[in-house]
């Protein structure tokens, strides 16, 4: 995975700076802790955030920032100061590199080479970052074809088996906003919730961003749906890329329970997931509704390709459709199958407590944890097929028997 870099910047022109600031929300390998409009106070801001990079724009007082390079050098040695100006002056640039800094980039900026003057300054750190995170997180998008198939478990019980790993850090966001439930299935009664967060976007950096999730003794943390019901969007497509992007350089895998009406939001997390799970049963509503969505996701590009389809609750014994009739309706391979262990799971529900520690030896259980280490080795291979349960008869005859 690609190491994170957190940066800290100084420009007094509010028009570049904000320039700046756009560019760096299309890098998610770069995340923006701080910026600073006065220079006699940014050393106050890189001692409070230590980012690993201090950008500073020279341009409105060159003396002054050839100073404060020098200055950020010998205070923080760990931190690299990389320099930006419109100016291609050879004595300048000069100063500032005799001052400490490790690149040079004239304005305005090309997001090429500004990537590869970031890149020149990873390699130097040896491929890590300084007190932040080390790595990108893994963003795994579960939806479910309709109400009731079991996607709010799956993320909720994914999530708590990724916990049992203390390497692990997975935190769960919850994208129904009308009718999330993910606080309920882990009993827990947030502070704070998804609201919150997107209403101090302009301000949000790791500290806030923590203090907004709450933890499950589990190891899992969750970022709620608002608690009131309410008309509009409380959060906007690009709030949530900028939410996402930090939880992504923070935490190790991002659980998101996206709803079932596949809106700006649920499809802007699909955007940047690294899988989609789309939970199913074998029904006919279910089986139609994943036509029917997969069919709506080939308008968007770089989603349909990262979509997996889940079977849940294989075995059901009053089951109508054979899993082979079902392949051949949805025209594509299952990636796995969860069994029916319908008593358990409400039993972890009930409880507020994950399978995982609810009914560890459970064949639901087994499964789960099979699955989570297969999405984490980045095996895109199906689960080979069980036996499909034995048909009672057919009332459509889109799946009778040939």
């Amino acid at each position: 995975m690609k190491s994170v870099l957190r940066l800290a910047t100084v420009d007094p022109d509010e028009q570049t700076r904000n320039s700046l600031k756009t560019m760096l929300l299309g890098i998610d390998t770069v995340w923006l802790d701080a910026e600073c409009s006065r220079y006699e106070f940014f050393m106050d801001v890189v001692a409070q955030t230590r980012p690993d990079i201090a950008l500073i724009n020279v341009d409105t007082n060159p003396a002054r920032a050839v100073q404060l390079v020098g200055e950020v050098t010998r205070a923080h040695p760990s931190c690299a100061v990389l320099v930006i100006s419109r100016s291609q002056e050879g004595g300048l640039i000069l100063q500032v590199m005799r001052n400490g800094a490790r690149e040079f980039l004239n304005m305005p900026l090309q997001l090429d080479d500004f990537i590869s003057a970031l890149d020149r300054i990873r390699s130097s750190m040896g491929g890590t970052v300084g007190e932040g995170p080390s790595n990108v997180g893994q963003i795994i998008t579960i939806a479910g074809v309709g109400g009731g198939v079991g996607s709010t478990a799956l993320c909720v019980n994914a999530a708590a088996s990724l916990a049992q790993d203390s390497a692990n850090s997975p935190v769960i966001i919850d994208l129904d906003l009308m009718l999330g439930d993910a606080d309920v299935w882990l009993d827990i009664i947030p502070e704070y919730t998804i609201r919150d967060v997107a209403e101090n976007i302009g301000r949000l950096d790791y500290g806030l961003l923590k203090r907004s999730l709450t933890r499950h003794e589990c190891g899992v943390y969750l970022l709620p749906r608002p608690v009131e019901l309410e008309q509009g969007e409380p959060i906007k497509p690009d709030d949530l890329r900028r939410i996402l992007a930090l939880l992504k350089a923070t935490f190790s895998h991002l659980i998101i329970d996206v709803s079932k009406s596949f809106g700006k939001l649920d499809l802007s997390a699909m955007e940047v997931s690294n899988r989609t799970l789309l939970v199913t049963q074998l029904d006919l509503s279910c089986l139609r509704n994943v036509v029917r969505i997969m069919q709506f996701l080939e308008q968007f590009d770089g989603i349909k390709e990262k979509v997996e389809i889940i079977v849940n609750r294989m075995g059901l014994e009053d089951a109508d459709i054979s899993l082979n009739k079902a392949l051949e309706t949805i025209g594509r391979e299952v990636y796995w199958q969860l069994p029916n262990d319908y008593a358990t799971m409400v039993g972890a529900r009930n409880n507020g407590t994950p399978l995982c520690r609810f009914a560890p030896k459970a064949r639901l259980t087994r499964s789960i944890n099979d699955l989570v280490r297969q999405l984490s080795s980045g095996d895109s291979s199906a689960k080979p097929a069980e036996e499909a349960p034995k048909k009672k008869g057919g009332l459509f005859g889109l799946f009778a028997s040939r």
